[in-house]
């Protein structure tokens, strides 16, 4: 996918632009090396616990990863519509397949704290918890979805949300086909 290769050669410029190795980050970053090469390759579609530790390792926030032109005002939508799509995996171990399709309403705004999202969900059967520092607001627009957060699970459907600390092991998918979120995502760096 042409956004992902764009994806990739962003984080493998963030990491240059710092006169890091591939193989710093992947020490200072705790995400194995043949992840790391996969993801800067667009082989590989990454999930957000790695990206958040690579955030992390490089001093940037995770929204530095999909920022597109940097804007000093504010950042309008227009019609729900974001001009930036990437696709993301759920499962934190190496895959090429996504379940999750990422549509930032924050890209370009400079110095945010926060990172909104609208994410198009699908069914996952398979899928590891996983866990990153920060915390994250889920509202459900359409359909449900069900969350595992630690030992417990929640449905939450449309006009319900969700509020949690991330750093407790986490999944999220949908219950149906599809659904659609709002998902507004805090993560330290």
């Amino acid at each position: 996918m042409k956004e992902n290769k764009e994806f990739a050669l962003k984080v493998k410029s963030i990491r240059e632009r710092q006169n890091m190795s591939i193989e710093e980050l992947a020490e200072k970053s705790d995400v194995k090396l043949e992840v790391l090469q996969a993801m800067e390759n667009g082989e590989i579609i990454p999930s957000l616990t790695p990206l958040t530790k690579m955030a992390k390792a490089l001093g940037v926030r995770v929204g530095t990863f999909l920022d597109d032109t940097p804007q000093l005002g504010p950042v309008v939508v227009r019609g729900g519509k974001p001009n930036n799509v990437l696709y993301f995996s759920g499962r934190e171990d190496v895959t090429n397949a996504s379940n999750l399709e990422f549509h930032s309403l924050g890209a370009g705004k400079i110095d945010r704290n926060i990172d909104p999202y609208i994410i198009d969900i699908t069914y996952e059967e398979e899928y590891k918890l996983s866990s990153h520092e920060g915390e994250e607001f889920i509202y459900v627009l359409e359909g449900e979805i069900e969350v595992e957060y630690g030992k417990d699970k929640f449905t939450v459907a449309a006009g319900d949300s969700i509020f949690y600390d991330s750093v407790v092991p986490h999944h999220l998918h949908s219950s149906g086909d599809k659904a659609k979120i709002l998902a507004v995502l805090y993560t330290p760096y």
